[in-house]
């Protein structure tokens, strides 16, 4: 189980990018009190964790009513994420999720669900990793594990988006770039491994 988990953690954890989120939670609800804060906070975690629980269960199964097997899936979704890597790394990533906040910027608008819900916590690259993390596992058990760590990451973005204010002037910019470059070496390499484990399922691996 540790051998499934683990990874599954930190998956998510980089994908999902909760230190990256902090200052854009921020931007988007400049001039919010604490308690409109913590109900958008609320609001957009609930949503996100709706979404990502919905590819998690039922993912697999649209892969297969469209005749995609899930070690293609599986080498697909690990070059998303490797993309998503070279895109923190170069600092891409970041300036993208800043396009993204734009719209929701407007105090008028509530930004819980777009763009905080998505595709800011639950995007693409999270919704193909719950597939391909709920792919890994042989028994209901572990499915449940593997939902219960999403919503454990899911907890700790919830934390961060209290805190970011205080966690924002301890790190700094420069604290958040490198523990972004970090998480994305991280994310580099298990998108690489998600694409040996597909080939390894194709046979063309050992």
């Amino acid at each position: 189980m540790p051998d499934l988990l683990i990874p599954a953690f930190v998956t998510l954890f980089v994908v999902i990018d909760p230190i990256g989120l902090m200052p854009l939670f921020l931007a988007l609800t400049k001039g919010a009190s604490k308690a409109e804060r913590r109900a958008i906070a609320l609001r957009a975690i609930g949503v996100a964790a709706i979404l990502l629980t919905l590819f998690g269960l039922l993912g697999e199964q649209v892969l297969g009513f469209l005749g995609i097997s899930m070690p293609a899936f599986r080498i697909a979704g690990g070059l998303l994420l490797f993309l998503t890597a070279l895109d923190m790394l170069f600092e891409r990533r970041a300036q993208r999720r800043k396009d993204q906040s734009e719209p929701g910027l407007d105090p008028a608008e509530d930004p819980s669900v777009f763009p905080l819900a998505t595709p800011l916590i639950g995007g693409p690259g999270a919704m193909a990793a719950m597939i391909l993390l709920a792919g890994q596992t042989t028994t209901p058990l572990q499915l449940l594990a593997v939902h219960l760590v999403m919503l454990a990451v899911l907890a700790v973005v919830f934390t961060l988006f209290l805190a970011s204010g205080l966690l924002e002037r301890l790190l700094r910019e420069t604290g958040i770039n490198v523990l972004t470059r970090l998480l994305g070496m991280l994310l580099a390499a298990l998108a690489v491994q998600f694409v040996l484990d597909g080939l390894a399922n194709f046979g063309l691996v050992n």
